[in-house]
């Protein structure tokens, strides 16, 4: 009896799948999926050549009052991901609003890159280091290694620039400050230009442009020596300088 029900059940088994095999060649057979792909094709091209209908509308740059990003523009990432790309959005609406259809340079703290614009021209992208961040302290006395962000203009161009090491400079390094003036100045650690800007901040030269692409600085701005070369013959004296 048992043998007989293990063998009626398989031969339901059979009759169930014959049907569901049968169901689907008769669906096949009634439902032919060529046109619809034929149609698809068809939308697909007419929309390539034709367009969406969609339309992308840009922060305005140039004229017109600017335009900040709506609170639900940015969905991606944390909360805190998210209010960062706002306020980053906003940030560079006000700046590229606030910037003189002329000359001006851009600086992002955050992928270590420098831009000379001229209008909607790029003029120069070259790759830079900005600020590390690290707090240093010692004793009472504490300093912070950031790249300000903000609006500035070039206020001063220097040709072989010779820094003037401040206390910081030594104390890092595990040495004495100097009671000597002469032992602070570096004649080489700048390189060939610098162009000064903010409360004592420049962008300069390096000699270690293999570190170029970090954010390694005591809070000036490095620049290779090619692309240091471009931006002094680039810009002048009072040209604005964006930092974000």
């Amino acid at each position: 009896m048992r043998v007989q029900g293990v063998s009626l059940v398989m031969r339901r088994v059979k009759i169930g799948m014959s049907v569901r095999r049968c169901g689907w060649q008769t669906l096949s057979r009634s439902f032919s999926f060529r046109p619809l792909l034929r149609t698809l094709a068809v939308a697909l091209v007419a929309a390539g050549l034709l367009g969406t209908g969609f339309r992308y509308a840009p922060v305005p740059l140039e004229g017109g009052e600017w335009e900040a990003p709506p609170d639900g523009a940015f969905t991606a990432g944390t909360p805190a991901d998210r209010q960062l790309l706002y306020e980053r959005s906003l940030f560079l609406a006000k700046q590229r609003k606030a910037a003189s259809p002329g000359r001006y340079v851009v600086i992002d703290r955050t992928h270590n890159r420098l831009y000379v614009r001229e209008g909607s021209r790029v003029l120069l992208e070259a790759l830079c280091s900005c600020g590390s961040g690290i707090v240093f302290s010692q004793s009472e006395r504490r300093w912070e290694f950031e790249t300000p962000r903000g609006c500035f203009r070039v206020d001063r161009k220097l040709p072989n620039p010779v820094w003037r090491k401040p206390d910081w400079a030594f104390l890092e390094e595990g040495r004495p400050v100097p009671s000597d003036p002469s032992e602070r100045f570096d004649y080489e650690a700048l390189g060939e230009y610098a162009l000064c800007f903010g409360t004592g901040y420049m962008i300069h030269g390096t000699l270690y442009e293999r570190l170029l692409g970090r954010n390694v600085t005591h809070g000036c701005i490095r620049l290779g020596r090619e692309d240091l070369r471009t931006l002094w013959r680039s810009v002048e004296e009072g040209t604005p300088i964006y930092v974000f």
